[in-house]
Formats: structure tokens, C-alpha cells, sequence
């Protein structure tokens, strides 16, 4: 067998890893509340050592937001690979849009109790913020390398285009603790959006058009 695929064998072998010390770890905090689960117990349900799980994971609250780094990177990404003519606003709006519609959990669908146990728990709501505010700052920072502007505007023009994806997530949270179903949410979601990138096309539609 060559390097290269004991290398992709090693990797995926990583990947498998990783997900099933995140899916038992989801499970308990469902099941048990996030604060009251230990890391030796996530551990013991993956039949992993503990320091594999830390190793892994090493916050606790990475484990119930183990996508994190995709979701702060998200909105920045979308600036940068927008469409030749497409302003920043522009480009948000299509891809919430898009992602309302297949009920993307970047946007804040989910399923079997994961909003409860977000929720009920202070650590992971104070996490979750810091998310949102490092997403913010990392739009800023694309805006910035975009325009060349190295002054407030574009962390001011980053604050508001991140609002909608904001305040919509904690709606969607909101609404799924309702017990609304994920496609009903989405036509209110869809509705709400599209009402909110309208408003803010007069003073931002052509801000950092590529």
C-alpha cells in the first residue's frame, strides 16, 4: 500500500473518530443536559480514552458545536467567493435564501432536541454567542481586505449585513422550541429574510460589488 493512501486511510480513520465522539456526545447532552454530562462519560459511550476525546475536542463546547469554525467562517466565505457584479448584500441574501430552503443547520435548523439543549444551557448560549460575534468579525475582515478600507465602515457594513443571519437563527431556535416543524420554519424564516436584505438594499445593495 502506498504512503499516500495509508495517509488518506490515517485521515478518514480521524474523520470517523471525531464524529462519533461528537454524535455520543450530542446524544448525552440531549438526553442528560449538557452541564450535568462528563467528559469521561462522552469517553466511555465512544469507547475512546478520555485524552482522545480532548484531543479531539479540547472545549467541551466544541463537542455540541463541532462545526464551529465552518459556521464562523461562513458569512466571510460567502463574501469572497461572491459573483462578478454581486455585491456583498447581494450574495448573503442568495445564500440564506438557498440555505433556508434545504434547512441548513449552519442557519440554525436542527433536530431531536438539539435547540432545547442549547437553550437550557448557559455555557452553550454564551458560546454561541461568541461564535456570532467571531463570524461578525471575520465578515469585517473580508469586507476590509475587499474594499481596502482599514477604517470602522466595513465593521459597521459587517454588523448589519450579519443581523438577519443573527436575529434569524435565534428565531428558528425560537420557533422550533414552539415544536414547529423545519419546513413550516423555513416559509416563515424565508419570509422574514427576504423582508430584511429588502430593507437594507437603498443603503447597502451597492456596497462592495465585485
Amino acid at each position: 500500500m502506498s504512503d499516500t493512501k495509508i495517509l488518506g486511510l490515517r485521515e478518514l480513520k480521524k474523520r470517523e473518530t471525531r464524529q462519533a465522539i461528537s454524535d455520543q456526545a450530542t446524544r448525552l447532552f440531549i438526553r442528560r443536559g449538557f452541564e450535568q454530562t462528563t467528559i469521561t462519560e462522552i469517553a466511555g459511550a465512544a469507547r475512546v480514552a478520555k485524552k482522545t476525546v480532548t484531543n479531539y475536542f479540547p472545549r467541551k463546547e466544541d463537542l455540541a458545536f463541532d462545526h464551529h469554525e465552518r459556521f464562523v467562517a461562513a458569512l466571510a466565505g460567502i463574501v469572497a467567493g461572491r459573483r462578478p457584479g454581486e455585491s456583498a448584500l447581494a450574495a448573503l441574501r442568495r445564500v440564506f435564501m438557498e440555505a433556508a430552503a434545504r434547512q441548513d443547520p449552519l442557519l440554525g435548523f436542527t433536530h431531536d432536541g438539539f435547540a432545547r439543549m442549547i437553550v437550557q444551557s448557559p455555557t452553550l448560549v454564551t458560546r454561541l454567542r461568541e461564535l456570532l460575534e467571531q463570524r461578525e468579525k471575520a465578515l469585517a475582515r473580508e469586507l476590509a481586505a475587499e474594499t481596502g478600507d482599514q477604517g470602522p465602515v466595513p465593521q459597521v457594513v459587517a454588523a448589519q449585513l450579519a443581523a438577519p443571519y443573527r436575529v434569524l437563527l435565534g428565531r428558528i431556535l425560537e420557533l422550533t422550541l414552539e415544536g414547529m416543524d423545519n419546513p413550516r420554519i423555513a416559509e416563515i424564516v424565508g419570509e422574514a429574510a427576504r423582508e430584511l436584505f429588502e430593507l437594507m438594499e437603498p443603503s447597502l445593495g451597492s456596497y462592495a460589488v465585485r
